[in-house]
């Protein structure tokens, strides 16, 4: 499945992926340095605590760049000319940062989770502060995946930067098939109890699922005991689209028609259409 067949089959998809698409381009163009992988040594006994990477006070990673790459790509897309679908309400964000002293600082607090960091347009921020975040951090994504012991981090938020699950996917056959967790900020994905609910932790008596039908395999796995929801890919081999969120977005308005609750950040809390 490649997103323009997707966005085919599903045309009010349009402007999210044509949005999704500037903005990787902006991205892509900036030229991001990777950020240098941390000792993991130093990092062992928070791992173990339960401590996020990002969160912890013993790993040395200076997140700095990312956030004045965060501001670069913000200062790139204001420039684009007027009918781009973010200009107007991009300009008036980096024209915000503009003014504070310390906005790469503030643009990492406030995706770190400091809420009185944000400026206007937090949505807005959070989106296109963490898209710059995550291809600045990759390679520490990349080089924790292959450190971490996943029987030792069976918890239901993201080992890198703590957010909770945007997605799931099941992967695997049966018997032995594993549920990973997909974080929308940063892009991690961890293993989990299949038969857990990953916001309340509650047992599979109490997990459904409403399939879809037509969906490729996404179907929105709800919890009884805390009314949360999470979309979950059934499948391999077009990870890259289907747990990206904003390619299943419909499925979150159809859970909150049902009145599910969606329970992790949103990196598309705001609307693109407007523009």
């Amino acid at each position: 499945m490649t997103p323009h067949s997707w966005v085919e089959a599903h045309a009010y998809l349009r402007p999210i992926a044509e949005l999704s698409a500037e903005v990787d381009r902006a991205n892509a163009a900036l030229g991001i340095p990777p950020a240098p992988v941390p000792d993991w040594a130093d990092y062992r006994a928070d791992f173990l605590a339960g401590v996020s990477l990002l969160q912890s006070a013993d790993v040395a990673i200076d997140l700095a760049p990312g956030g004045r790459t965060a501001a670069a790509l913000i200062e790139r897309l204001a420039a684009a000319h007027p009918g781009d679908v973010i200009a107007a309400e991009t300009r008036a964000l980096h024209e915000a940062l503009h003014r504070e002293p310390h906005a790469e600082q503030r643009i990492v607090d406030f995706l770190l989770g400091d809420e009185s960091a944000a400026p206007s347009s937090p949505g807005l921020l959070r989106y296109l502060g963490w898209t710059a975040m995550a291809r600045f951090i990759a390679p520490v994504v990349q080089a924790f995946d292959q450190w971490r012991d996943e029987d030792k981090w069976q918890r239901r938020y993201c080992p890198t930067c703590g957010s909770s699950p945007a997605m799931a996917q099941l992967s695997g056959d049966e018997p032995g098939r594993r549920r990973l967790l997909s974080c929308g900020c940063c892009g991690t994905r961890w293993h989990f109890k299949r038969t857990c609910c990953p916001f309340c932790e509650s047992d599979s008596q109490r997990l459904e699922s409403l399939v879809v039908e037509g969906e490729a395999g996404l179907r929105i796995d709800h919890c009884a005991s805390c009314g949360g929801y999470i979309k979950t890919y059934d499948g391999h081999g077009d990870e890259r689209l289907f747990l990206s969120d904003w390619s299943s977005l419909h499925l979150d308005v159809l859970a909150a028609d049902r009145g599910l609750k969606r329970l992790a950040a949103s990196l598309y809390e705001f609307d693109p259409a407007r523009h």
